[in-house]
Order: C-alpha cells, then structure tokens, then sequence
C-alpha cells in the first residue's frame, strides 16, 4: 500500500491499532502521522485523549502507560512517538504491548531517516496488530513521474521543462518540493498547467539559466549557449556553483558513455538500461551522436580534473568563475 492509499483509508475512517512508520524518506511518515492525527479525534476529544512524545524524552514505562490508558467521552485515543529514532535502544521494550494493543488506542511509531531492522520481533507483532509503512526515498529516475503525480493530485499540470527544473533543483528533498508547489497552488488558479515561467517568477529558478540548459547546450555542444549561461553564473554566484554544476555534467557524459555500449540503442532500450524517461532517453540519443567514445571519456577525465580544482586541490588562485569557463571550453573542443 502506498503512502496516497494509507491516506485514504484514514481519511475514510479506517484505523489500525499501530502504525508502526519507518524508513529513510520523512516526508511520507510526516504526511501519514499528520492524516492520523488530523482525522483520529475531533478537536473536543484531544486534550484528554492525545498524547504526543518525543523518543529522546520517552521511557518505556511511562509509554506503555500511556497505551494502556481508556478514552474520556471519545471513541479513541491516539499516541504518537515522534522522533522514534531516538527512542531505538528501547524500541524492543514495548513488545509486550505490540503483542496486546488495546482496541481503543490508536499508537502511531515515527521512525525517521534509517530503516528499522525488519527482523526484530517488534516489527513481526507490528505486522500482526497494525500496519509497518516502510518510506523510501523516491529513486531520482522516477523523481520526475513523482512530481507530475503529486501535481496531479493538487489539481494542476506540469510541463516537461518545469518538472525538469524542480527536479535539478530541489533534487528529492520531497518535502522542499512540495512546499514550493503548494506556493504555487495559491497563486495559480486549479486546472492551471504549471511552467517554467511560473517556475521562474514565484520560486527563483531561472527558465533559461540554469544547470538544466547547461547540460542541454553542452549535449547539442551549442558553444554559444553554453557560454551565456557561464557568464550569468559568473555575474549570478548563487545561481549555480562549479561544485553543484560538475555532477549533473558528469552524469550526462556517464550516460552518454553508456548508450554508446548498449548493443541496442533503440529510445526504449536506452529508457530501460538507464532508467530514465523515454522522453529523456531520446534526447539523450540525439546528444550521443554528438561526442564519439574517445571525447566523451576526455571530458569526464577533464571533469574530474576541475571537480579536485573547484575543491582546491591543486588550485590556490583560479576562481570558480574562471575554473567554469576552462572546463566547458574544454569539453566543447
């Protein structure tokens, strides 16, 4: 059951004994404990039937104590053990209780940033009396599909280049993400398809100057494009640093090293051997065709040559500004 689907279930009324959240992503683990805590209680009940503690100020007796507690003039009660990473030496202590949850306590585990062992016997009796919700970070080739899905839950579209911005910019902080697209919720009118414009004026990323088009101007080896861009970093520092632009260029040139030894290059083979976007896979293509093996393997030689620069490992002088520029007229000749 993914996290949308949890969702619902609660939203309908639905709940487990114990909900026992894990895993390295907290986005999907606040949203959840956040629905829980929305739709467990009606706002009368939740002084006298809500607990909230954090694992580092938590014992287990006192907890355990807590579970065990009856409801006042409500249905339920509702525990939360926030921060439940912090709880973890003691985490085994409440077996006894996972073992026979109350039916009236509804007790919601938030175990954030790492996985749970699996195989301790808390998550077994969790499995058996509740729900385990393992959240994962969102893979950055299925990142894109991602957003395009959670935009579509708002009511709204997503052009191809604007979720290409959000996504090279914000990365798969989830929880960054959708802070900005909420913002943008409350500006645009629903039905509105979001684009690089929207992008630009109400988050601050540049439509036409950033790593993204660098990456485009570099696969056509459009020079003059590429130097534009350069030259607004220069004046624009924050706009893109060469720390931050190395990666992303060094994972385009690794793609491209890639298709050229995939016996089939058909767009559909290279999607699949790269897991990236058939629309990405045949932009990718084109760009392969225009740097042959022995340049490529250059480039990414060059790249990491200015990666140690930029960090200064043999450079006391150049500037970042000036270390860009050797480095894309470099690749591009």
């Amino acid at each position: 059951m993914d996290y949308l689907q949890l969702i619902k279930e609660i939203r309908s009324g639905q709940f487990r004994k114990i909900y026992f959240l894990h895993g390295e992503e907290p986005f999907f683990i606040d949203e959840i404990s956040n629905a829980i805590i929305e739709g467990a209680l009606q706002e009368h009940e939740r002084d006298f039937n809500q607990t909230i503690i954090y694992g580092k100020d938590a014992d287990s007796p006192s907890l355990i104590a807590e579970l065990n507690g009856y409801p006042m003039m409500a249905e339920r009660r509702l525990v939360v053990l926030r921060e439940a990473q912090e709880f973890d030496k003691k985490m085994e202590e409440l077996a006894p209780y996972f073992n026979s949850p109350l039916e009236s306590t509804i007790f919601v585990v938030c175990y954030k940033y790492k996985n749970y062992d699996s195989r301790k016997k808390l998550v077994k009796l969790a499995e058996k009396q509740g729900l385990v919700f393992k959240s994962e970070k969102i893979k950055e080739y299925s990142l894109g599909d991602w957003i395009l899905k959670y935009v579509k839950t708002k009511g709204y579209g997503l052009s191809s280049k604007a979720c290409s911005l959000l996504v090279e910019f914000l990365g798969n902080d989830l929880g960054r993400i959708v802070n900005e697209v909420e913002k943008l919720t409350i500006i645009l009118e629903q039905g509105t398809t979001i684009n690089e414009v929207h992008i630009e004026e109400n988050i601050g990323i540049s439509k036409d100057y950033n790593v993204f088009e660098l990456t485009n101007a570099l696969s056509a080896r459009d020079v003059f494009k590429a130097n534009r861009i350069v030259k607004y970093f220069e004046h624009n520092p924050k706009a893109a640093h060469i720390v931050v632009v190395i990666p992303q260029i060094f994972r385009l040139f690794s793609q491209l090293l890639r298709i050229h030894f995939l016996p089939n290059k058909s767009a559909e083979a290279v999607a699949s051997g790269l897991k990236v976007h058939p629309f990405v896979a045949k932009e990718l293509l084109h760009a392969s065709k225009q740097f042959d093996p022995r340049k490529i393997a250059s480039n990414i030689a060059i790249l990491q040559e200015y990666d140690l620069k930029a960090k200064g490992v043999g450079n006391s002088s150049t500037s970042p500004a000036e270390l860009m520029r050797e480095l894309i007229f470099r690749m591009l000749h």
